[in-house]
């Protein structure tokens, strides 16, 4: 049961990731320091003053990123990777005591992945607001994605069965809205294409 709260737990923490970068792994960082979160040996180091600090200072230059304009496009870019990173380190370091090719195989497969769907629906949810606004509703979007980050990473360290029902139905409608993304972005078979057999 343990392996699967802590797989839950991670994911969630993966999905918060796809939210802003660098808030789930502070709060995992602040959560090892003060003790309500045991680490494994390889990533004991998020658990480090200097983790945390690090971690702080880079979550405060991200969620202050993002209400530039022109900027938090940019962001994207460059925080869509970050991502998939930080959801597997969050993954590995949430993950029960293993072997490390099985740890690091899981947190790459479940939290980078996490994270990247998460991330990959939010980016399209600020293409379409920039489409339609003109950027003029992207800082409410911002404001948003990081009140679920937050949310969703505290929730996961204190009630990680609950994190996990709200990931599930977050990646399950990311998935669906990804696939529908894309599959009209490729060429519809115009009516003599389907007349031939």
């Amino acid at each position: 049961m343990d392996t699967l709260i802590s797989l839950v737990l991670g994911v969630s923490l993966s999905a918060a990731c796809g939210f802003r970068v660098f808030v789930p792994l502070l709060v995992v960082s602040a959560a090892a320091i003060v003790g309500h979160l045991d680490l494994p040996t390889n990533v004991e180091w998020v658990g480090t003053d200097h983790a945390l600090i690090a971690f702080a200072v880079a979550s405060s230059l991200e969620i202050a990123g993002y209400y530039i304009p022109w900027f938090d496009h940019l962001l994207d870019t460059v925080a869509t990777p970050l991502a998939i990173v930080a959801g597997t380190v969050v993954t590995a370091a949430t993950a029960p005591d293993m072997s490390p090719l099985a740890q690091w195989t899981l947190a790459a497969i479940a939290g980078g992945g996490a994270a990247g769907l998460t991330k990959g629906l939010l980016n399209l949810l600020r293409i379409g607001s920039t489409a339609t606004s003109g950027g003029l509703t992207n800082p409410i979007l911002s404001t948003i994605e990081l009140i679920a980050s937050i949310g969703l990473s505290v929730s996961a360290i204190a009630l990680p069965a609950v994190a996990g029902i709200v990931v599930i139905t977050v990646l399950l409608f990311a998935a669906y809205r990804v696939w529908r993304f894309f599959s009209k972005s490729q060429p519809q078979p115009s009516a003599i294409d389907k007349a031939i057999p």
